[in-house]
C-alpha cells in the first residue's frame, strides 16, 4: 500500500490540488531554465541587452516562476507580485526597458507555464491550472505596469528637483563645472542666446498649468527650463524666435502684474546677469504703471537705479554717459540743456548759441550712439537719468566695458 505524505495529501485552505502544488515545486527549476531559453528565442532585442541587463531580467523571469507557485498556493495575498517578482530588478532596468518589452517577458514567462500544463496536472483538473496561470499573469502585468508607474512618478519629481536646481544656479549666477554637470542633466542642448522672464505665477494654477507652459514654449523656443519659486514664476528659454511675439505670447501665461524679460546672454552658464537683471526690474516695474507687458529689464533702468541696484547705474554710465563724453561735439551739453529747457529747440539753440539745425542734428547724434530719442518722453527720461548718474560717479573709477545691447 502507498503511504502518501500527510502535508502533501491536506489541501490548502484555498482549495488548491496539493499533488499540483507539489509538482509545480518540482519543477520551478525546469520552468526557470525552459523560461531563459525561450527568451532566447522569442524577443530579439534580449539577446542585444548588456549582460547585466540579461542577467536583471532573467531573475525576474526566474522570481515570476517561483512565485507563481507562492500565488497558486496563497492566491489571497497579492503583495508578493510587487515585492517577489520585481523586488530584484535594479530601479535602472525601468530606464533600458520599456514597459512594452517587460510586458512581453511576461508574456513568455506565462506561455510556458501554459504549454507545461499537461505535464502538471491530468486533465481533470488541467482546466484550474489554466485559469490559474491567466489570473496570475493578470496579477503580475498590473504589477508591471505598476512598478514602471512608480518609476516614472520617481524620475519626473527627480527631473523637476534637478531642473529647479539649475535655474536656482542660474539666479544666483553660479558658472561651475556642477551647473555644466546638471544642465547636460536636464537635457538641455540649446547652444543659441538664452533668454529669462520673470513674473507672477497664475494666483489659481490648474494642476495641467506647467505642461501647458512647456507645450506653449516649446513652440517658440529649442529649449525650456521652468522655476517656481513662491508666487515667482521663472522661464528660461534657450533659442528662440521671433523674439517679439513669443515674448508676448507667453507673457499672457503669467498671472497678473508686471512681465520682465532680461537682455540676452550668450549661453546657459551665463545667464546669471540677464536672470538678476530681470529679477531687478521686476521689483522696479510698479514704479513705471505704464510699462508694456511684458517690458525689458534694460528698458526700466531708471526705475532700477532708483530702487538701488547699482548693475543699472553702471550700464547707464557704460552705455550712455561715456560714450556721449567720449564722443564730444557737445552732444552732452546739449542732451544736458535741452532736457532742462523743456525739450524746446529754439530755447537749447539760443542757450548754445547755435542754430535750431544744429541741435537737431546732435539729438539724432545721440539716438545714433546711445539707441536713446531724446525727443520720446520716457527715453528721454532714461537719457536725464544717465547723465545724472554719471555725474554722480566717482572720478576715475572705471565701469567695466562690455558691448551696449538694447533688448
Amino acid at each position: 500500500m502507498t503511504r502518501t505524505n500527510p502535508q502533501a495529501a491536506a489541501a490548502p485552505e484555498n482549495g488548491a490540488d496539493p499533488l499540483i502544488l507539489e509538482r509545480l515545486k518540482a519543477n520551478i527549476g525546469k520552468l526557470s531554465t525552459a523560461t531563459l531559453k525561450q527568451l532566447d528565442v522569442s524577443l530579439p532585442w534580449y539577446r542585444g541587452l548588456r549582460p547585466d541587463e540579461r542577467s536583471a531580467l532573467g531573475m525576474v523571469a526566474q522570481k515570476g516562476i517561483a512565485s507563481f507557485v507562492n500565488w497558486y498556493e496563497r492566491p489571497a495575498s497579492p503583495a508578493w507580485v510587487l515585492s517577489d517578482v520585481f523586488g530584484t530588478a535594479p530601479t535602472e532596468l525601468t530606464r533600458a526597458i520599456s514597459l512594452q518589452k517587460a510586458l512581453a517577458l511576461i508574456r513568455v514567462v506565462v506561455q510556458v507555464v501554459e504549454d507545461r500544463v499537461p505535464e502538471l496536472a491530468a486533465g481533470s483538473v488541467q482546466g484550474p491550472l489554466r485559469e490559474a496561470v491567466l489570473r496570475y499573469s493578470r496579477e503580475v502585468a498590473f504589477a508591471a505596469a505598476d512598478v514602471y508607474a512608480r518609476a516614472a512618478e520617481t524620475r519626473g519629481a527627480w527631473d523637476t528637483r534637478l531642473e529647479a536646481l539649475v535655474v536656482d544656479a542660474i539666479l544666483r549666477g553660479e558658472s561651475s563645472d556642477a551647473l555644466r554637470s546638471r544642465i547636460a542633466a536636464v537635457g538641455w542642448t540649446s547652444t543659441a542666446g538664452v533668454t529669462v522672464i520673470v513674473g507672477s505665477s497664475p494666483a489659481d494654477p490648474s494642476p495641467s498649468f506647467v505642461n501647458e507652459l512647456r507645450r506653449v514654449a516649446g513652440r517658440l523656443a529649442e529649449d525650456t527650463l521652468v522655476g517656481i519659486q513662491g508666487d515667482r514664476l521663472i522661464l528660461v528659454l534657450g533659442g528662440m524666435s521671433e523674439k517679439s511675439g513669443a515674448l508676448g505670447r507667453l507673457a499672457d501665461l503669467f498671472g497678473a502684474g508686471p512681465v520682465v524679460y532680461g537682455p540676452p546672454a550668450e549661453s546657459l552658464v551665463d545667464a546669471g546677469p540677464s536672470a538678476q537683471a530681470a529679477f531687478a526690474g521686476l521689483t522696479a516695474a510698479r514704479a513705471w504703471p505704464a510699462a508694456p507687458r511684458p517690458v525689458a529689464a534694460d528698458d526700466l533702468w531708471p526705475e532700477r537705479v532708483m530702487s538701488g541696484d547699482d548693475s543699472a547705474r553702471k550700464a547707464l554710465v557704460r552705455s550712455i554717459y561715456r560714450p556721449l563724453l567720449a564722443a564730444s561735439n557737445g552732444l552732452a551739453e546739449t542732451l544736458s540743456a535741452y532736457l532742462s529747457l523743456g525739450h524746446s529747440l529754439e530755447a537749447t539753440a539760443r542757450e548754445l548759441f547755435v542754430h535750431a539745425n544744429t541741435v537737431r542734428y546732435r539729438l539724432r547724434r545721440i539716438c545714433d550712439i546711445t539707441g536713446w530719442d531724446p525727443m520720446l518722453p520716457r527715453e528721454a527720461f532714461v537719457l536725464q537719468t544717465a547723465l545724472v548718474v554719471g555725474r554722480l560717479s566717482p572720478v576715475g573709477k572705471a565701469v567695466p566695458e562690455r558691448p551696449a545691447t538694447r533688448s
